[in-house]
């Protein structure tokens, strides 16, 4: 069973750095992507933000191209979000979670979420 525990997550003021962390067990890590996930107050649907590949390729949603970066930690079955120039409407409970690329394109796995790690920006 996939165990994902996000943390990290915190009240900050608009402007300022926050980083993710997300420790994994349950599967080789070395040989799965991730992605970091977000859901906003009140909304139903998870977005996906960011994913890396097992050769450390990335990806970024529109959204905050420039000001996040994910990476990889395979010693320590550890995924990243660093999260730089925070606005408010990042607001939101982040989750990661194991995956694969198929055809250049990230898809999540199948299975549970953990219970992600908030996020709130301030203006």
């Amino acid at each position: 069973q996939v165990l994902l525990a996000e943390s990290g997550g915190g009240l900050v003021q608009a402007g300022m750095s926050l980083r993710l962390s997300c420790a994994v067990s349950g599967t080789i890590f070395s040989s799965t992507a991730m992605g970091w996930y977000r859901q906003a107050p009140g909304e139903t649907r998870r977005e996906l933000v960011a994913s890396i590949g097992t050769v450390g390729n990335t990806d970024y949603s529109d959204s905050v191209k420039g000001r996040f970066t994910i990476s990889r930690d395979n010693g320590k079955n550890t995924v990243y979000l660093q999260m730089n120039s925070l606005k408010p409407e990042d607001t939101a409970l982040y989750y990661c979670k194991t995956g694969n690329y198929y055809g250049g394109n990230y898809y999540p796995s199948l299975g549970s979420w953990g219970q992600g790690t908030q996020v709130t920006v301030s203006s």
